[in-house]
Order: structure tokens, then C-alpha cells, then sequence
């Protein structure tokens, strides 16, 4: 399964341009469905330099990434600028469950549902 997921209020807080901290459960989360063969594309605003401080952090916690804001798998069947993904996260989806830890800027994606939410699927 190709899940695209956002980076800031999903996977951090909202403190663009920095990185924020983590989400609770994120982390841990992204690297269960990539062991249960989830393939995670990175589908943020973020680019230049904030864009590889997300794929930095990304890659300092043990989430390895199929594609940055592009699913490679795609480009033999389309030319399409949006990247192709089975399932989205994103804290401004609408129905998404959020969060707001202490000290959060902004709610964010409330892992303690989404993540068992999406294992569940990949079994």
C-alpha cells in the first residue's frame, strides 16, 4: 500500500520553517507500516532546505522513505504532478482525529488512532 503522508501537524508540530516536535506515536507508527510493506511517500509543502530537514529527521528516526512529494512507481502510467498514494494522512484532511499536546503550536494528528486505524488495514 502507498501511503502519502504530510510533515508538519502530522508527523511534527506547526513550526515551520523549523522542525517541530514529534508527534505523539508518529514515528513509531510510519516505521510499523513500512514493516508491514507500507511504502511511505513524504507529501508536504516544505521544499529547498526545510524539505530535506524533513527527509533529515525522517531518516534520524528509522523512517525509510519510497518517494519525497513524487511516488516513482508512478511514472509509467502517468504524468500526473500529484503523487499517487492508496491512503493520505494530512492533520488538515478532512475527519482527520487530532490532538493537541502540550506545548503544540497546533493540534495534530492524533496517532494513538490513525496509526492502529492503518495497521489494521495492512494485515
Amino acid at each position: 500500500m502507498y501511503i502519502c503522508v504530510d510533515f508538519d501537524g502530522t508527523i511534527v508540530d506547526h513550526r515551520y520553517p523549523d522542525v517541530g516536535a514529534p508527534a505523539p506515536q508518529a514515528v513509531e507508527s510510519l516505521r510499523a507500516w513500512i514493516a508491514a510493506g507500507a511504502k511511505i511517500i513524504l507529501f508536504t509543502m516544505r521544499s529547498g532546505a526545510e524539505l530535506q530537514d524533513a527527509v533529515d529527521y525522517l531518516a534520524a528516526n528509522g523512517v525509510s522513505l519510497h518517494g519525497v512529494n513524487v511516488n516513482p512507481d508512478q511514472v509509467s502510467w502517468t504524468t500526473s504532478p500529484k503523487a499517487y498514494g492508496q491512503l493520505y494522512v494530512d492533520d488538515a484532511a478532512f475527519g482527520c482525529p487530532k490532538i493537541t499536546p502540550q506545548g503544540f503550536a497546533r493540534p495534530c494528528v492524533d496517532w494513538s488512532v490513525v496509526g492502529p486505524a492503518v495497521s489494521a488495514l495492512l494485515e
